[in-house]
C-alpha cells in the first residue's frame, strides 16, 4: 500500500489551531464542516503549511508519527497539534495557499502573491482581525501601516503576528445615509449603526488618532463572503503576505458552486 502524504493544515478561523491529517485540502474541508460533530459547523478558514517546516513550539514529527491510517485502511483525518498560540509561532513563508470554506464545506482555494496596490493616504478602512485577535477596527492606516503597526507599533492592542481582512465600506455613504434615514442599518452584521457612526465620525475628527475599535468579537461568523474586500493579509512587522479575492465575475465563471453557498 502505497504512503498516504501527511499535511500540515493551520486553522485561522473561527479557532487557532494546527494540525495534521492525511486529507487533500477539499476533503479536510468538508470533514471539518460537515463530517464529524465534534468539529467546527459553519465558515472556516484555514492554509495549507508546508509539511518541512518545524517550530521548536510544536512537537510536529511526534504526532505525524501519530498521524497514520485506521486498521481498514482509511487515512488518519485529523490529529491536532497545537490549539494555542499558533500563528505566532508559524513562519509567514512557510504558509502555502489558504482555503475559505462554506458552511457545507465548500472549499474556494487562494494562492498568495505580492501586494502592489498604492493607496489613498488617510482613508478611513475598516479591518476583521481573525487571528489571534477578533476587533473590529476603523482605521486611517492602509493594509501596510495598519498591519506593522498592530504587530510592532502597539503593545497594548497588537500581537506578535495579524491575520485580517477589510471589509467593503464606504464610509462617506454610510454617514449621508445615516443622517437622513430614520431607519438605521449597519452593512456589517452584529455591529450597531449608531455607535458605529459615532466612531467613525469621532475617527475622521481627529487625525491624530491611528485606529477606533469598533467591536471587541468578531463579525466574520454572521458576515458573506461577499463583504471581504481586496482579500486577506497576514502581516509581522514589515513582512506582509496576501491572498486576494477573486472578482465577483471569475467567482461566477470559475467558483459558482462555491458562490452559491457563500452566503
Amino acid at each position: 500500500m502505497a504512503d498516504i502524504e501527511k499535511r500540515l493544515y493551520m486553522i485561522v478561523f473561527p479557532v487557532n489551531a494546527l494540525v495534521a491529517s492525511q486529507l487533500n485540502p477539499v476533503q479536510f474541508a468538508e470533514h471539518y464542516t460537515t463530517g464529524s460533530s465534534k468539529h467546527f459547523k459553519g465558515k472556516v478558514i484555514f492554509v495549507e503549511i508546508d509539511n518541512s517546516y518545524r517550530n521548536m513550539y510544536f512537537d510536529i514529527d511526534h504526532y505525524f508519527s501519530l498521524t497514520v491510517p485506521h486498521p481498514d485502511g482509511t487515512p488518519k483525518k485529523t490529529k491536532f497539534i497545537s490549539s494555542y498560540a499558533v500563528l505566532e509561532h508559524i513562519d509567514l513563508k512557510a504558509m502555502k495557499n489558504m482555503y475559505l470554506v462554506t458552511t457545507n464545506g465548500k472549499a474556494l482555494e487562494l494562492q498568495s502573491q505580492p501586494y502592489t496596490a498604492v493607496n489613498e493616504s488617510g482613508l478611513v478602512r475598516i479591518y476583521q482581525e481573525i487571528s489571534p485577535l477578533s476587533n473590529l477596527v476603523a482605521s486611517t492606516l492602509d493594509q501596510r501601516e495598519f498591519g506593522k503597526y498592530i504587530t510592532v507599533g502597539t503593545k497594548s492592542k497588537g500581537a506578535p503576528k495579524v491575520f485580517f481582512t477589510q471589509y467593503e465600506f464606504d464610509v462617506e455613504d454610510f454617514h449621508k445615509k445615516f443622517t437622513s434615514s430614520h431607519i438605521h442599518y449597519s452593512p456589517i452584521p452584529e455591529t450597531n449603526s449608531a455607535r458605529l457612526n459615532e466612531y467613525l465620525t469621532e475617527l475622521k475628527s481627529h487625525p491624530d488618532k491611528k485606529t477606533k475599535t469598533l467591536n471587541l468579537n468578531s463579525t466574520l461568523i454572521a458576515t458573506s463572503y461577499s463583504l471581504i474586500r481586496h482579500g486577506f493579509w497576514f502581516a509581522a512587522g514589515n513582512e506582509l503576505l496576501f491572498y486576494p479575492m477573486p472578482s465577483g465575475d471569475m467567482l461566477k465563471k470559475d467558483h459558482y458552486d462555491w458562490l452559491k453557498h457563500s452566503h
